[in-house]
């Protein structure tokens, strides 16, 4: 299971936020075929905000047949392949770095910098998601 988080700085809508971590959470093998999402009213609590938010996210993952809900048992990753396409990732990791680096950057830290201190980070592995 993977830990969700929202970044209001960011001016990603909050459902996409969802979105984006269920895709990347089966991507990374974070999130298994078959395994069982929050409700939509425990996520709204736990992200607090508005059921329709998460609501909204499902539904989209749903359409494309990433996530599966049925009725009174709840919302599952679908069996089928969900696999993020490479243009997909690296369109992804492309902004990552521009946010990364226009806050770094913002802070006065030079790509050299950044780059030391990414070759640095090497050994550090996320907890979580």
């Amino acid at each position: 299971m993977i830990k969700f988080h929202l970044d209001q700085k960011t001016g990603i809508p909050y459902y996409r936020q969802i979105i984006d971590q269920i895709r990347f959470g089966i991507a990374s093998g974070k999130l298994a075929v078959g395994e069982q999402l929050p409700t939509v009213r425990a996520l709204a609590v736990e992200l607090k905000v508005n059921l329709n938010t998460i609501a909204k996210a499902y539904k989209e993952l749903e359409i494309q047949n990433i996530l599966e809900t049925q009725q009174g048992t709840g919302t599952f990753i679908n069996s089928t392949e969900n696999k993020m396409f490479e243009s997909e990732r690296h369109q992804k990791l492309q902004s990552i770095i521009r946010d990364f680096t226009t806050v770094s950057l913002s802070y006065g830290f030079t790509i050299d910098e950044l780059i030391n201190e990414l070759k640095n980070q090497k050994k550090w592995k996320p907890t979580s998601m």
